[in-house]
């Protein structure tokens, strides 16, 4: 698969978790519209994908909480993408905490206090 495609391929996983997440299609209540998919990777042939995904609120371990649903999730979550893009092959989904916005505002704040 080219880097245009898989790039394609990616936005588009991206895009369609986005919605169900947003639109409560994911009926598991650990998985809320406070979620958001910062990224996607997929495999060079496409048969899998990470998922990343971060929580807009701080509540400690509902970042946690929220993978498992969205694990337990992961085949109704494939089935539904299947049905909505065209693919040959629909990737296998992991999905993995993205902690990354929650320490980049740390380390701001960090350097804030700092240059006082």
């Amino acid at each position: 698969m080219n880097q245009v495609r898989k790039r394609r391929l990616e936005e588009l996983i991206r895009e369609e978790i986005s919605k169900m997440i947003t639109f409560g299609e994911i009926k598991d209540p650990r998985v809320n519209s406070f979620l958001s998919i910062t990224r996607v990777e997929a495999s060079q042939d496409g048969s899998h994908a990470k998922v990343f995904v971060s929580s807009l609120d701080d509540i400690e371990g509902h970042l946690d909480e929220a993978i498992i649903g969205l694990s337990h999730a992961a085949g109704f979550v494939q089935s539904i993408i299947a049905k909505r893009v065209r693919l040959r092959l629909t990737p296998v989904l992991t999905f993995v905490a993205d902690r990354s916005l929650k320490e980049g505002f740390e380390l701001t704040e960090k350097l804030k206090d700092l240059l006082k």
